[in-house]
């Protein structure tokens, strides 16, 4: 296989990561979000009233499973901000596009049958 086919295709698989690294951030957003939200209504609710940092404390504290789903959501947002600012910025290591090449030879080897071939080989 050529070198440029090759970058070609890593460059392919590389950004069907990135898409489906964002798929999982907008769908973490579109499901967990809403849920936490109205799991944490009446919450919310008492501290638009009342703020005081103790009834913050009590809201995290005593509602974990609202609050994870809310930490969790924010959490990959940030780091696939910070993992496609380091990509755009320093360009992908060397470690991670060597996976990504061996990503490409195993579809390869694997063929049509692979999911991804048609994406990433057949182009």
């Amino acid at each position: 296989m050529a070198h440029q086919e090759l970058k070609a295709r890593t460059e392919r698989l590389h950004q069907l990561r990135v898409y489906g690294r964002w798929g999982l951030v907008l769908l973490s957003w579109l499901v967990i979000v809403p849920w936490s939200l109205w799991a944490l209504r009446e919450d919310i609710s008492l501290l638009k009233t009342y703020f005081t940092w103790a009834s913050l404390r009590y809201t995290i504290i005593y509602n974990f499973w609202p609050v994870a789903g809310l930490a969790y959501c924010l959490a990959i947002t940030v780091s696939s901000l910070l993992w496609q600012g380091r990509n755009i910025i320093w360009g992908i290591p060397a470690k991670e596009r060597q996976q990504l090449e061996n990503g490409v030879e195993r579809i390869q080897r694997a063929g049509p049958s692979h999911p991804l071939w048609r994406w990433i080989i057949q182009k």
